[in-house]
């Protein structure tokens, strides 16, 4: 599973870090960054990174396969 994250998108609402803070964090610009390799994400955090995914209201976060 690998992480992609449009920063484009992403407008800093910070639901992400709330989800999952060990993953994600707000840089000082507003945007999120990622903690972890994009393409290694650790399986016990699985849940916490779909939880993150499904809370962001500008849909900034996706997972592939």
């Amino acid at each position: 599973m690998k992480l992609l994250l449009d920063r484009v998108r992403c407008q800093g609402y910070g639901n992400c870090v709330i989800a999952a803070p060990d993953v994600f964090d707000v840089d000082d610009s507003g945007h999120v960054v990622l903690l972890i390799a994009a393409d290694d994400l650790p399986d016990d955090r699985t849940a916490e990174i779909k939880q993150a995914v499904r809370d962001c209201p500008v849909s900034a976060l996706a997972l592939e396969d």
